[in-house]
């Protein structure tokens, strides 16, 4: 029998927590099932665009809807990062818009908190120009999605592996969302608290989770208490959702306590 977490966090915070819905090895449905009395709202992987377990049957979705209702839970979805809404080639950004739109509307009826979005740098060079062009080519395929019928401010603009700043007219165009990754920021060697005073106010969803070296999506006790207790403040008032995003029970598992024991001072690190 598959472990289940020691205790519910349910309205423990004042942001919804959730993690993802790939703790367990099993399908979007078990995983959801066995952590919804835990759990305020889950996120929904869609990593892959085309994969036949991205898009739910209808009688699965009903379970969803059913599994919301019962345990007082929401959910958030991930969308496809095979896809590239910033690509160089037109046929790619197309295609990218449809499959944003067909994962977004087969969700609708979830009535998703956000949608996260990556938007690749897909270029060979980093220079001002071509940073310009760009965000040009972003602002573009987003207001084709408009024009698709999709509600951009349902998407949240995710952190990756470039400045955040270089997407900032992107996000000023649209007045979007974002998400902001914890751990993607220190991976890639950005300054959290600068990121943090910039965007909280537009901020939909946090993506938490540890990492060592280059290796991310661990559990938050391998984050330590330098990022911690940076982060610490900015969650004693964050409102919105708070994803641990990990993979695995285990991962979940130790991360929840960390967090607990950060938001009630009881953190004493490693």
């Amino acid at each position: 029998m598959p472990p289940s977490l020691s205790k519910s966090y349910k309205n423990a915070f004042k942001f919804k927590i959730g993690s993802t819905s790939f703790i367990y090895p099993d399908h979007i449905v078990a995983n959801v099932s066995k952590l919804a009395p835990y759990l305020d709202e889950i996120e929904l992987l869609v990593f892959q665009s085309e994969a036949p377990d991205s898009f739910l049957s209808p009688k699965e979705i009903q379970s969803l809807i059913s599994l919301a209702q019962q345990h007082d839970l929401s959910y958030n979805v991930h969308l496809p990062i095979d896809i590239s809404l910033s690509a160089p080639d037109r046929d790619k950004r197309r295609c990218a818009r449809a499959s944003i739109k067909k994962v977004m509307d087969h969700y609708a009826p979830l009535r998703p908190s956000t949608h996260t979005l990556h938007l690749p740098f897909d270029r060979h060079s980093t220079d001002a120009d071509e940073i310009k062009k760009w965000q040009k080519t972003n602002i573009e395929a987003l207001s084709r999605l408009t024009d698709d019928g999709v509600s951009v401010d349902m998407l949240s603009i995710e952190t990756i592996e470039y400045p955040f700043e270089w997407v900032q007219p992107v996000i000023n165009t649209f007045n979007l969302p974002v998400c902001i990754d914890v751990g993607h920021l220190i991976r890639f060697g950005f300054d959290l608290e600068v990121v943090l005073k910039q965007y909280f106010d537009q901020t939909a969803i946090i993506h938490l989770h540890g990492v060592a070296g280059q290796k991310d999506h661990l559990s938050l006790t391998e984050l330590g208490p330098k990022y911690l207790l940076v982060l610490q403040p900015w969650l004693k008032k964050f409102e919105n959702v708070l994803s641990i995003e990990v993979f695995s029970f285990n991962k979940l598992a130790l991360s929840l306590p960390v967090l607990e024991n950060l938001l009630n001072n009881k953190y004493v690190g490693p």
